[in-house]
């Protein structure tokens, strides 16, 4: 068994694109290489910004044969009544390639019918990797690719060439104009020439002499200790980036870390300007010290090994100076205007084409996120916090600063806010509404922000909901599902009881004089995509799919509520008596709903004096004790000891059908037993649907 070798060699990759690319390949080649029953190893990538490739170790030399077994006509139409073939047995053996002789019979669960073995023997794994590879290259996907001179292909920048070696065989094959060879190259500057490779387990080691380190994790704890050691020699550290981490190391082949300096009157500027104008355009690394607070250096890492490297630093720092001095002038005219004065401004900035401006968003936005603080009942000063907070919470988005650095647009509202006298909560707020601005990104920390963060979420997906611009298979260009999700998580953290179907409600009505068909529609929509959000995260956090759904189908109006039932539930789901327990009552729902019988209408007309029976009477005598537990724990939020309590009933349950026929022919005392078990079904409807839950 040889190692299989695949570099696509380029121009410069953005950095952005390359762990993607690399990822779908070692996927696709593993795929590829089972569907075509070639045994293989494992799957190794590595990439710089002028390659991408793959190593495949252990790949078998050839095929594995396949034999199949294939059916024909049954056997009374292919052999006659002296056992001879008759012409559609010879049809059938022409059809499937074997010899009349090898058909035999083979007995199915239809009867006797003809069968052919088909045996397809394996092939060289050269003869099938030439044909893979190419449709491999072309196969990667990226955010945007590119066509150049006369080839007929497309790909993330130009090809150059490309190597595909089996050990130390050449595999040849044609990308377009280009032929595959067994020739890399090293380093643009400090290795440009090419490097014959007469083996693929000499890919590493041969780069790696030419100044190239292919392997992401080595390169990527190469610029670390680089940066690290840049930082020191001027008396400080680097602030931790691992974003920027990653991106530095897809921008560089052989790292080489140098720090320079800036006047110290851009320490003026809030660390956040700071740190953007650094790392945004430059990729600088910022610079802190012992106590965590910037210093006017910086870490830049270059591509390649100078003799003087304060000659390049004194470069880097006059890019950096002219960034620095925009970001300062943006900075200082945006302190001539308060931020409250820049309001009205959002009116010229369009939300969305059919939803109007920001400054009506924020109409919305403020009445909705008061409506909410009632709810939540968080005191005056809350709600007050609240309503100033949103009104100044888009404020920020026609500032200097965030028209050069859109991704700092709450933070700088925060900051504004601070300079501008308001309550820390007010500018805290501000900051917090965005959250979560990505999946899995921090949440809000304080009440003000959070109540303001679901106002905020919910208006636009409510809006985007209203004028058809749902969610639809992969595409969500207005992020409604993270939105979703925000909203459920921020809900969950804070302990937000309040009713989610009202807080919809009141969004959907924000919207316009809608008719109240409209608004409920448009209500019922948005509550079915939170459902479908509360779903998602619920399994994902590894609750069973079916108790996850059967509480859903019953409570999606209380987010903590939720995940409490859910997990209470799910234990007493694990309990070895509850496949019992879930069989008694599936058995009274069943019942209950072949009769027509309303659980919420029935319940109320038991007659004990209509009892024939001890079990019925000792049933009525046990719900009326575990309704009252159940309520009293219910309003305290311990669904686990209610869901206990609802368990005992399982015995008079069962007393009760071995001991009386439902559907007796006396009228009265069939109506009087329906009303008893739909008295349980209401109690189990409180929880759950248990007809969901598989056992």
């Amino acid at each position: 068994m040889d190692n299989l070798l695949l570099e696509i060699g380029t121009e410069e990759i953005p950095a952005g694109y390359i762990e993607p690319a690399l990822d779908a390949l070692a996927a696709y080649m593993s795929k590829k290489l089972t569907d075509a029953r070639l045994d293989h190893g494992r799957i190794t990538t590595y990439g710089t910004p002028r390659r991408l490739a793959i190593i495949v170790e252990d790949v078998a030399g050839k095929q594995k044969s396949l034999t199949t077994e294939v059916i024909g006509p049954p056997r009374k139409v292919g052999f006659d009544e002296l056992g001879n073939p008759t012409v559609a047995a010879e049809k059938f053996a022409e059809k499937v390639g074997v010899p009349l002789g090898r058909i035999t019979v083979t007995r199915t669960p239809k009867g006797e019918y003809l069968c052919a073995k088909k045996t397809e023997r394996g092939v060289a794994a050269s003869t099938v990797l030439k044909k893979l590879l190419p449709e491999a290259i072309l196969a990667i996907p990226f955010p945007k690719s590119m066509k150049w001179g006369d080839q007929n292909i497309y790909f993330a920048r130009p090809v150059h060439h490309v190597v595909a070696l089996l050990g130390k065989n050449l595999l040849t094959f044609n990308l377009g104009e280009i032929k595959s060879g067994r020739y890399t190259v090293g380093h643009s500057f400090m290795a440009p020439g090419r490097i014959k490779l007469p083996h693929a387990d000499a890919y590493v080691k041969l780069l790696d002499e030419a100044h190239v380190i292919a392997d992401f994790s080595r390169r990527r704890k190469a610029v670390e200790q680089e940066v690290r050691r840049a930082a020191e020699e001027i008396g400080g550290k680097v602030l931790e980036d691992e974003e920027l981490l990653d991106t530095v190391t897809n921008l560089v082949e052989y790292p080489v870390a140098t720090a320079g300096s800036f006047d110290r009157e851009y320490l003026e500027l809030p660390r956040e300007i700071l740190i953007t104008a650094m790392r945004r355009h430059q990729k600088y690394f910022a610079v802190i010290d012992d106590a965590g607070d910037l210093t006017a250096g910086f870490v830049a890492v270059n591509n390649t090994r100078t003799r003087d490297l304060k000659l390049v630093a004194t470069g880097h720092e006059r890019v950096l100076r002219a960034r620095l001095a925009d970001a300062q002038f943006f900075y200082r005219t945006d302190l001539q205007t308060p931020l409250e004065n820049r309001v009205d401004a959002l009116g010229g900035v369009l939300f969305q084409a059919k939803l109007g401006s920001m400054l009506e968003k924020v109409k919305r936005v403020q009445e909705l996120a008061g409506y909410l603080a009632d709810l939540v009942d968080g005191g005056p000063d809350v709600k007050r916090h609240v309503l100033r907070a949103a009104w100044l919470c888009k404020a920020d988005l026609v500032s200097e600063v965030v028209g050069e650095f859109p991704e700092l647009q709450g933070v700088m509202g925060r900051v504004y806010a601070s300079v501008g006298g308001e309550d820390d909560h007010v500018s805290t707020a501000i900051e917090e509404h965005y959250r979560p601005a990505y999946s899995g990104g921090p949440l809000p920390e304080t009440k003000v922000g959070a109540i303001l963060s679901i106002a905020d979420k919910l208006d636009s997906i409510c809006g985007c909901f209203s004028v058809g611009l749902v969610p639809t298979g992969a595409s969500d260009p207005y992020a409604l599902r993270r939105q979703g999700i925000g909203i459920i998580l921020i809900m969950r953290k804070m302990g937000f009881t309040f009713s989610l179907g009202r807080a919809i409600e009141k969004s959907a009505m924000l919207f316009g004089a809608g008719s109240e068909k409209e608004i409920r529609e448009l209500r019922d929509s948005v509550g079915t995509f939170l459902t479908n959000r509360m779903l998602h995260l619920l399994v994902e956090e590894g609750y069973a799919r079916d108790v996850v759904a059967a509480v859903l189908s019953v409570h999606a109006d209380c987010v903590p509520d939720i995940w409490n039932l859910v997990h209470a539930l799910e234990d007493l789901k694990s309990a070895p008596d509850f496949e019992p327990l879930a069989a008694a009552f599936k058995r009274v729902g069943n019942i209950i709903r072949q009769a027509g019988v309303d659980p919420r209408k029935e319940a109320e007309h038991i007659d004990p004096d209509l009892f024939q029976h001890g079990s019925e009477s000792e049933l009525y005598h046990a719900l009326e004790k575990v309704t009252q537990d159940v309520a009293e724990k219910i309003e305290a939020g311990l669904f686990d000891g209610a869901l206990r309590d609802v368990a005992t009933l399982r015995g008079p349950v069962d007393a009760f059908f071995d001991g009386v026929m439902v559907m007796a022919e006396d009228k009265r005392l069939r109506q009087n037993r329906l009303a008893l078990l739909a008295k349980i079904a209401g109690l189990f409807g409180r929880f759950a649907d248990f007809s969901k839950i598989s056992t």
